[in-house]
């Protein structure tokens, strides 16, 4: 129920300032109970999609209210084409603000554990560089573990967006995975010998490499 009525709300099926129908019919709609209606409306409105009044009744929400960064919905903002090309656009742009100052710090900043944890990401990224899901899986550890070594608690409570962010990038340019290894590697390689220059200048490079796949064509 939470997925039908989100996207249907992301995806422009429903309208702006619209009131969706009283519980009595989402529950038939559905097929379920009203404890079940009304979970579902409390996990929209706590994504932003709507907002419930005592008198109004579920309105739905403009997009500039929704959380953009919440997986689900940017999950739902994904159609048969793929994602707009303005989110995607506005999803690099976020990562170009954040990670390679992210990697900088983490140059200055990172412990021991802090850089095993970056080494064995991208020797994981290395040995599952052929098979999507792993290399998927292991390039978003990569990032995280970059994210977490700035030791910037405020930066840090961004990974749960970012990691958002990469599930969806990475998605859909997994085909020219294996051509920036060599770009992680001169993250890797820079944090490790602590020059925050070149460790934000090879996050750019990745993200550029990243951003030429993702906008191909």
């Amino acid at each position: 129920m939470v997925a039908s009525l989100g996207a249907t709300i992301v995806r422009g099926e429903v309208a702006p300032n619209t009131v969706l129908p009283p519980e009595r019919d989402l529950e038939v709609r559905f097929g379920v109970g009203r404890s079940v209606v009304r979970e579902a409306i409390k996990v929209l409105a706590a994504k932003g999609l709507v907002t419930v009044g005592p008198r109004h009744g579920t309105i739905v929400r403009p997009a500039r209210d929704w959380t953009l960064l919440d997986r689900d919905v940017l999950e739902w903002l994904r159609t048969v084409d793929g994602f707009d090309r303005d989110l995607l656009f506005a999803l690099q742009e976020t990562r170009a603000i954040i990670e390679p100052a992210a990697a900088a710090l983490a140059a200055q900043r990172a412990t021991a554990e802090d850089w095993q944890r970056i080494a064995d990401a991208f020797a994981a990224m290395e040995i599952g560089r052929f098979e999507a899901a792993a290399a998927i899986a292991a390039d978003k550890a990569f990032h995280l573990a970059i994210l977490e070594a700035t030791h910037n608690p405020v930066l840090c409570n961004f990974r749960p967006a970012i990691d958002a962010i990469l599930s969806v990038v990475f998605d859909l340019s997994v085909g020219g995975f294996v051509g920036n290894l060599p770009n992680h590697a001169a993250v890797a390689t820079a944090i490790q010998a602590r020059r925050p220059d070149e460790a934000r200048a090879a996050m750019e490079r990745v993200l550029g490499f990243t951003g030429d796949n993702l906008f191909v064509g």
